[in-house]
C-alpha cells in the first residue's frame, strides 16, 4: 500500500535536538506543519507561505537557509493485525533526497546517500498491530563533503561531485541553485507472504509480421527455504485475449520463460506506425494460492544501433524493427526544480507536446535525474523512442573511493532494473559530455590528475548491462567517437560551434579556441556540420510573455533590465546579441527582444535541421537542447516553463514532420529543391516552388513532377537566383512550397537574413468563433512574417502560431487549455513582425 496519509515536516539547526527523541514514536508533532509527499521542503514552504515564490525575480536567493537545516518528515500507518508467520512486512521509499536517517517505532532501521535510487527496509520486527510511527531525519548535505577532496573539474560548483543527487539543483546555465532536501518519490509498506516478486523483464528476442518470440526473467525475494513456487506467465492483446502464456515451477530464486507469439503487433514510434502495446502478466503462487502479482505494458520491437553501414563505413542511427530511423528529437531535463512536487500531468503535457511536434526521440540528459516512471510509460503509450544518460554530468567523479563505487553501484542496479522494462528505452548512455570535455580541458591545462570516473562509464555500467540488459545499445558518453570525442566523421556530435563560439575542426590534445563574433556563434555554422548524428545543439530565445511577466516584479520587465539579465544564467550574454545581430538586428526593447530571439532560434533550427535531415543518406539524428524548462527563464527550451512552445515548437512541427519540402540555398547561389521522406512508403505528385514579391505579386512558379521513395530525401531541381527572381531584388520575395497531394506542411523561404529584408507593413485581422474555439486570421496588404497569437495564460495548445501569410491568406487556429481551464479569450492579441498587434473583431 502506498502511504498516503498526512505527513508532517519540521526544520531543526542541525544537532538542535536528539535524533532519538524526535524520532520517539510518542512526540507530539501536531504542531509541525502539513506535508505532502511525495514533495520537497521547498514546495512545502511554499503552499505555506512561509517562503516567497524562489521562481519570482531574486527570491531564490533567499531561501537558501533551507539547505543548511535539518529536516524532519513524520507519519503514521495502520497495522490492522499483526503479522504471520513467513509474512515479512517492507517499506519501500522510491526517492529520498538525499541524506536521510530512517526510524519505525523510534528505531532506526538504515540510512540513504543516494537522491537517484530507491531504497527498501524490512521492518517486520519493530511494527506492532495498531499504530506505527514513521520518522525521517534529512541532513544538510554539507555534512557529507565538507571533508572530502575537490575535484580538479565541476562545472557550476565544487560541492556535487561526491554527492549522488541531481547535478542541475546546483545550477546549470539554463536555472538556478535551488537545493532540494525531502521525500521526493512514493513510500509505499509492502506486506509479503512467504515470497514477492522482486523483478520482471521481458525482451523481444526475436520479431518479424509471422512470429516473435519474448523472454520473461523472473526475480523473486522468498522468504521461505523450503517452498516450491510457481510463475505464470501471461501476454495478453488489448482486445484482451491471450497471445501467448507460460507456466513454471521455481526451486530457486529466478526463472526464465519464452512466449512464442504468432502474426504480433509490433511497437513503433508514432510517426512509422501504431505504438501497440500487449499486457505482460505475471502470477506467483504458493500450493496454488497467489502470493504477488506483477502486471505491465509490453511492447514487440528490435531495437539496434548501427555503428557501421553497408558499406563498411561508419554510421550511427538506430533501427527499429529493422527500418533505419531519422532520430527526431530533443533534450529533457527536469519538468521543475522542485521534482518531488511535479505532477504527472505536467509530464504528460510535455511528452504530448513531443509527439505534437513530430519528435519520435526524447534524450533524458545526465544532470537531471533518472526519470519517473510515468516519463516512461507515456513515452511507451505515445510512441516516443528514450536516449537514457546515467546520471553523470560534466564533472570528474571520485571512482578511486570503495564507497563512492558501491553507492554508485547501487544506482546503476537499481535503475537498470527499472527501466529496463519500458519498451520506449532504445540505448543506455554511460554520461553527458564528460570524455569529450576531459580531454579539452586537460589540452588547455585546466586539469592535470587522471581521468576520475573514466571507470564508472568504461567498466562499472557496461559489465552491469551485460548482466542485466543486452537488450539495448551501450554507448559510453556522448558526445563520443572519433578523433576529439566530438567527431562528426565517427559516433556522436555536440555543435556547440553555434551560440558557443566553439572552433572546429579539433583533434584530441589540441587546445581549444572560442569565437565569440557573429561568424563565430552564427546558425550558418550548422551547414559545415556533416555529422553522423547530432545529440545536442541550439541557441535561446525568449521565453513568452506572459510567462516572463508572471515572475519579474512590477517595473523591470523591459530590455536590459536586471531581472531580464537574471533569467539569463548563460556563461556569457554577448552570445545571444552577436547571435541576433548577424540575423534580425540588436533588439532595441523588450518586444523586439522577444520577438528577435524567436525567430532567430527557429529559423536557426530550420536552418540546421533541415541541412540534417537533406543529409540523412549519412547523417541519422537531431536531438535539440532544449525541450523544456525547469524554471522561468531564457533557456535554449522550445516550451517555456509556463507549457506555452516558443517559435521554435511550431516551426519543429514543420521542420520534423515525415514529409518535408525544403531548399537548400545561400545568397547568390543556386536554389536547390528537395523532398524528405522518413515514411516507409513513397509519395509521387506535384511539388510547386513558388516566388512571390512580398507585396503577394506572384513573380515565378515552377512545378516539379516528383517521386521520393519510402526513407529517402530527393533532389528535385535546381535553379539560378536570376533564373527564379527576374530583376526583382532577393530581398523583396517569399518563397513557398507546397504538395497539394501530400500530407506534409507548406514551407517559406526569405533569400536574405532578417535584417536585410525590405518588409513592407502589413496588417491582420482576427475573429474569434466560440463554438468552434477557432481564430481566424487574416493577412492584408502584405506578407505577414511571423504571425503570433499571444494570450494572457498558461498551458495553451495552439494548433499552430508563429507562421507567416501572403496577403488575402487566411488560417483557423484551434485553441484550447490543456488543464481544461476556461479560455482566456479576452486576452488574446495577434501581431506579426511587420504588423501591429489587434484585438479580436
Amino acid at each position: 500500500m502506498e502511504l498516503t496519509a498526512e505527513w508532517r515536516l519540521q526544520g531543526y539547526d542541525i544537532g538542535q535536538v536528539p535524533a532519538l527523541q524526535i524520532a520517539d514514536a510518542g512526540l507530539d508533532d501536531r504542531f509541525w506543519m502539513t506535508a505532502k509527499v511525495p514533495g520537497c521542503v521547498h514546495s512545502t514552504l511554499i503552499e505555506r507561505n512561509l517562503i516567497t515564490d524562489p521562481y519570482f525575480g531574486h527570491n531564490d536567493i533567499s531561501s537558501r537557509w533551507i539547505e543548511d537545516k535539518e529536516w524532519w518528515y513524520r507519519t503514521k500507518f495502520q497495522l490492522d493485525q499483526g503479522l504471520q508467520k513467513q509474512e515479512k512486512l517492507e517499506i519501500f521509499f522510491e526517492g529520498l533526497d538525499t541524506f536521510a536517517t530512517v526510524f519505525v517505532n523510534g528505531l532506526e532501521i538504515g540510512k540513504t546517500a543516494n537522491m537517484h535510487r530507491g531504497y527498501t527496509f524490512d521492518i517486520t520486527r519493530v511494527v506492532k498491530p495498531g499504530k506505527n510511527t514513521i520518522a525521517v531525519k534529512f541532513d544538510p548535505l554539507s555534512l557529507h563533503h565538507k571533508d572530502k577532496a575537490l575535484m580538479q573539474w565541476s562545472s557550476y560548483t565544487k560541492e556535487r561531485p561526491w554527492i549522488r543527487k541531481a547535478a542541475m539543483n546546483y545550477g546549470w546555465d539554463w536555472g538556478p541553485r535551488m537545493v532540494t532536501v525531502g521525500i521526493w518519490g512514493k513510500v509505499h509498506v509492502l506486506r509479503s507472504v512467504q515470497a514477492r516478486l522482486d523483478s520482471v523483464f521481458a525482451q523481444s528476442l526475436s520479431c518479424s509480421l509471422e512470429q516473435a518470440s519474448v523472454q520473461v526473467s523472473v526475480d523473486m525475494k522468498r522468504f521461505s527455504s523450503n517452498q516450491d513456487f510457481v510463475v505464470q506467465t501471461k501476454l495478453v492483446d488489448v482486445e484482451g485475449r491471450i497471445a501467448a502464456e507460460s507456466t513454471h515451477l521455481v526451486h530457486d530464486k529466478s526463472t526464465t520463460c519464452l512466449l512464442n507469439i504468432s502474426n504480433p503487433k509490433l511497437w513503433w514510434t508514432h510517426d512509422l506506425g501504431e505504438s501497440y502495446l500487449y499486457q505482460l502478466e505475471v502470477v506467483l503462487l504458493a500450493n496454488d494460492v497467489p502470493v504477488d502479482q506483477y502486471s505491465q505494458s509490453f511492447g514487440i520491437r528490435s531495437i539496434e544501433l548501427q555503428l557501421q553501414d553497408d558499406l563498411g563505413n561508419h554510421a550511427f542511427a538506430f533501427l527499429l524493427n529493422g527500418v533505419k530511423l531519422f532520430a527526431k528529437g530533443s533534450n529533457w531535463i527536469p519538468v521543475d526544480h522542485f521534482i518531488g512536487s511535479a505532477p504527472d500531468k505536467r509530464y504528460t503535457d510535455l511528452i504530448e507536446l513531443a509527439v505534437d511536434s513530430n519528435m519520435n526521440m526524447l534524450r533524458v540528459w545526465a544532470g537531471g535525474i533518472y526519470e519517473k516512471d510515468v516519463f516512461y510509460k507515456e513515452c511507451d503509450r505515445l510512441g516516443l523512442l528514450v536516449w537514457q544518460d546515467f546520471a553523470f554530468a560534466n564533472a570528474l567523479f571520485p571512482d578511486f573511493n570503495a564507497d563512492f563505487m558501491e553507492n554508485v553501484r547501487q544506482e546503476a542496479l537499481y535503475n537498470i532494473k527499472r527501466l529496463r522494462k519500458y519498451t520506449s528505452l532504445a540505448l543506455w548512455c554511460g554520461n553527458n559530455e564528460i570524455d569529450w570535455l576531459y580531454d579539452m580541458k586537460s589540452a588547455d591545462g585546466d586539469i592535470t590528475c587522471p581521468f576520475y570516473g573514466e571507470t564508472i562509464y568504461h567498466e562499472l555500467i557496461p559489465e552491469l548491462l551485460g548482466e542485466l540488459d543486452t537488450s539495448r545499445p551501450y554507448w559510453p558518453s556522448s558526445p563520443y567517437g572519433g578523433n576529439d570525442a566530438n567527431d562528426p566523421n565517427e559516433g556522436d556530435r555536440h555543435n556547440w560551434q553555434v551560440w558557443h563560439g566553439s572552433v572546429y575542426p579539433r583533434k584530441f590534445g589540441e587546445k581549444t579556441m572560442l569565437d565569440y563574433s557573429i561568424e563565430g556563434v552564427t546558425f550558418k555554422n550548422y551547414k559545415k556540420d556533416y555529422t553522423l548524428f547530432s545529440s545536442e545543439f541550439g541557441m535561446h530565445a525568449s521565453a513568452n510573455r506572459y510567462t516572463l511577466e508572471k515572475y519579474i516584479p512590477e517595473g523591470q520587465f523591459y530590455w536590459g533590465s536586471t531581472e531580464m539579465a537574471y533569467r539569463n544564467k548563460d556563461t556569457n550574454h554577448q552570445k545571444g546579441i552577436l547571435l541576433m545581430e548577424g540575423f534580425t538586428g540588436i533588439p532595441s526593447n523588450i518586444e523586439e527582444y522577444m520577438n528577435y530571439s524567436m525567430l532567430t532560434q527557429a529559423e536557426g533550427l530550420k536552418y540546421g535541421i533541415e541541412h540534417y535531415r537533406r543529409n540523412k543518406a549519412r547523417t541519422s539524428g537531431s536531438l535539440i537542447w532544449q525541450h523544456n524548462d525547469s524554471w522561468p527563464g531564457t533557456s535554449w527550451s522550445l516550451i517555456d516553463y509556463e507549457l506555452l512552445p516558443k517559435a521554435s515548437f511550431y516551426y519543429a512541427r514543420k521542420f520534423y514532420h515525415p514529409l518535408l519540402l525544403t531548399i537548400d540555398y545561400e545568397p547568390e547561389s543556386p536554389i536547390v529543391l528537395w523532398a524528405v521522406n522518413d515514411r516507409l512508403d513513397t509519395y509521387e505528385g506535384n511539388v510547386e516552388l513558388k516566388i512571390y514579391h512580398m507585396d503577394g505579386t506572384l513573380i515565378k512558379r515552377q512545378e516539379v513532377v516528383a517521386k521520393v521513395t519510402a526513407n529517402s530525401a530527393v533532389k528535385l531541381g535546381k535553379w539560378e537566383e536570376n533564373e527564379l527572381l527576374g530583376d526583382i531584388p532577393a530581398e523583396e520575395v517569399v518563397v513557398k512550397l507546397s504538395a497539394e497531394q501530400w500530407d506534409c506542411f507548406d514551407n517559406y523561404y526569405y533569400l536574405r537574413d532578417y535584417r536585410l529584408l525590405r518588409l513592407p507593413e502589413s496588417s491582420l485581422a482576427a475573429h474569434w468563433d466560440g463554438e468552434q474555439g477557432t481564430l481566424h486570421v487574416q493577412a492584408n496588404a502584405a506578407v505577414a512574417r511571423m504571425i503570433n497569437i499571444q494570450i494572457a495564460q498558461g498551458n495553451v495548445r495552439m494548433s499552430d502560431n508563429f507562421f507567416d501569410l501572403l496577403p488575402g491568406e487566411s488560417k483557423s487556429i484551434v485553441i484550447t487549455q490543456a488543464d481544461g481551464l476556461p479560455l482566456s479569450v479576452d486576452t488574446i492579441r495577434v501581431h506579426a513582425l511587420n504588423a501591429r498587434a489587434v484585438s479580436l473583431d
